[in-house]
């Protein structure tokens, strides 16, 4: 399940790792229990984490941790510690995140192996409900303190397997066989990390443990979402600008047993960086730009290239240790043994993980209208990882999407022919032919005048 943090810590600040109520740190701080001198076994020696409790108060071990050797692993060992949370589990009904053991079971005991000083190795017996993810160790033969350790609730650990022999008690003479294992975590599923405390589990016996029930620590990475950027829209003929910004849209919080850096060592990646910061950047990529002024619809065709190469997500792997598309995990136990992997939307690998590999040119084609005009768009993801205080650990790795294609078009507007006005209709003028009996004038008949003639009187 991708767990949504809406909260990036602080630079510099060294938060817990949380699970549901659990509070997970990790101490350098050892005292020793017990060791073989004066056996005749090989050399050992068991030793009790001690975190200071003006810098992780409440904290407690989860058992002890054994070394082949007799030197002093303050300083030098890293083990985790857990805590019980200020707030209660989101489950009202799952209850604490940590239960003291009920009792102890004996191992072995060195009776017979003339060790300078007696001891013995027990087994926590957790409540109902949780689980002991490793054994103790006395100076003595008595029980130890049930304050010496903790349990965890059962669901927020993951079962395990065995890994290699870290000591036994071979040529002892004791009366009793041991040897004693560390945890190796099975493979993480997406946006999880499996993380073996760093502990040891005793078994009675010298051959490899069989059917015996082992845990890992479930730790979910907190991954920050924001919203993807909104796609570009042509609002016009002129060819856009290729600067658009880039939005941070996913940052995971890695825990930093789980980052190899270049710049530290184990043990000062946890003073100098406790965590790291792998943030996604997205940002639309311009492929091209085309106006059609024709008057017809036209076929065009791009090619894009892609930002991922194999080389250079091999280089930012082998220098981070982090992997894209599958998990990641560590092959010795210092300081940790751990499996982890990344979100698959957050690493883009959820339909196609091997496009990480793919820099073959992406093929376009679109119908453009006539007398318009199309710009098309890819999504860019850029990864880069920060340490605590910001700074860069390696180049980052950019990926390009190739189902984020975005085609906007713009139509040229068509101009209106021009509307001549509408003459009005001219009226013809009216002739009355009517006239008036009172407007006719009778004309007077003629006088006839006398006819002129050649005659005299």
């Amino acid at each position: 399940m991708t767990t949504h943090d809406d909260s990036v810590s602080p630079i510099g600040q060294t938060d817990a790792i949380r699970h549901d109520n659990l509070l997970i740190n990790f101490t350098t701080e050892f005292l020793r229990v017990w060791d073989t001198s004066g056996s005749r076994a090989k050399p050992a020696a068991f030793w009790r984490p001690t975190p200071a409790a003006d810098v992780l108060p409440g904290y407690f071990p989860l058992g002890d941790v054994a070394i082949d050797h007799h030197n002093n692993i303050t300083e030098r060992h890293v083990v985790a510690v857990v805590c019980e949370a200020g707030t209660p589990s989101a489950d009202p009904g799952k209850g604490k995140a940590l239960s003291r053991p009920n009792d102890y079971e004996l191992i072995w005991k060195d009776t017979g192996a003339g060790s300078r000083k007696d001891g013995a190795i027990w087994r926590p017996v957790p409540p109902e409900g949780y689980v002991a993810l490793g054994s103790v160790c006395s100076d003595g033969y008595e029980k130890p303190s049930l304050n010496a350790v903790r349990c965890v609730r059962a669901d927020l650990v993951i079962a395990s397997g065995v890994s290699e022999p870290v000591w036994n008690d071979k040529g002892s003479g004791a009366r009793q066989s041991v040897s004693t294992w560390s945890v190796v975590p099975p493979s993480a599923p997406s946006n999880v990390i499996h993380l073996a405390p760093g502990t040891f589990v005793g078994w009675n016996s010298h051959s490899r443990p069989a059917a015996f029930l082992l845990y890992s620590l479930r730790i979910e990475i907190p991954l920050q979402i924001n919203p993807r950027p909104g796609a570009p829209i042509l609002d016009s003929a002129v060819s856009p600008s290729s600067q658009i910004p880039e939005i941070s849209t996913h940052t995971a919080r890695l825990p930093w047993f789980a980052v190899k850096d270049p710049q530290f060592s184990r043990r000062e990646q946890l003073r100098q960086s406790p965590f790291y910061l792998l943030q996604r950047t997205d940002q639309y990529q311009l492929v091209c730009h085309r106006y059609n002024g024709e008057n017809q619809n036209r076929t065009m065709r791009w090619t894009a290239p892609r930002a991922q190469s194999s080389e250079g997500l091999r280089a930012f792997t082998n220098r981070t240790s982090i992997e894209f598309g599958a998990q990641w995990k560590s092959n010795v136990s210092r300081p940790f043994l751990f499996s982890a992997r990344l979100n698959n939307e957050f690493t883009q690998c959820e339909v196609h993980s091997n496009d990480w590999l793919n820099s073959t040119p992406i093929e376009i084609a679109a119908v453009m209208a006539k007398n318009s005009s199309m710009a098309v768009y890819l999504m860019q993801s850029q990864y880069t990882l920060l340490r605590a205080d910001g700074t860069h650990v390696t180049g980052a790795v950019s990926y390009t999407d190739a189902n984020s294609l975005h085609f906007s078009a713009y139509t040229l507007p068509v101009p209106d022919e021009p509307i001549l006005p509408e003459e009005e209709p001219q009226a013809a003028d009216a002739i009355d032919t009517s006239v008036a009996d009172d407007a006719i004038t009778q004309t007077p008949a003629p006088t006839e005048l006398p006819t002129a003639t050649d005659n005299a009187p």
